[in-house]
């Protein structure tokens, strides 16, 4: 339990500084911005209450808000995705179910679930956050594909991260 919290702690500062220092500053052709932070509410326990989910979620946005200077878009966009994160986990479950005690990540759940599971979160986050910037309907199409190449980014940032960080995991 308390390495668990230790470890969410370390993962939120560091998810925060690695978006705030390198990835706020990455922008390829004006059209693709990653957004790694999402992972933090990824990661998150599967038994996680609701309320506690939200809580943390806006904490995350905040923190990159404040850093960003984005006036509560990542907060908005965050709270969002985990808003919708239990039906997402719900209509991607196993047929057993999940273990207790267990955490949405590549190492517990596969390659293929934590894929889909990536591509739904951070899509999710992505149409939000540039919808919100855009903040209107007049360039749908150019935001839309704004949303699908960050995300695309974002993603595979994500399964190289789980990679490097849990490489010795993978092959015991």
């Amino acid at each position: 339990m308390i390495n668990t919290i230790i470890s969410n702690v370390v993962r939120f500062f560091v998810l925060v500084a690695v978006q705030v220092i390198i990835l706020n500053n990455v922008e390829l052709n004006g059209f693709i911005n990653p957004f790694m932070y999402v992972l933090f509410i990824m990661l998150l326990p599967f038994e996680t209450p609701g309320w506690m989910l939200l809580v943390f979620s806006l904490l995350m946005g905040l923190m990159v808000d404040l850093f960003s200077n984005t006036l509560g878009m990542h907060a908005g966009a965050s709270v969002f995705i985990a808003y919708v994160r239990p039906w997402i986990i719900k209509i991607i479950s196993p047929r057993d179910g999940y273990e207790s005690e267990s955490r949405p990540t590549i190492v517990n759940m596969g390659f293929r679930w934590f894929l889909i599971y990536s591509i739904l979160m951070v899509f999710f986050h992505h149409f939000v956050l540039f919808f919100l910037e855009a903040f209107r309907f007049q360039e749908f199409f150019e935001t839309l594909f704004r949303v699908i190449l960050s995300s695309i980014l974002t993603i595979v940032l994500i399964l190289i991260s789980q990679y490097l960080f849990t490489k010795n995991k993978l092959q015991k």
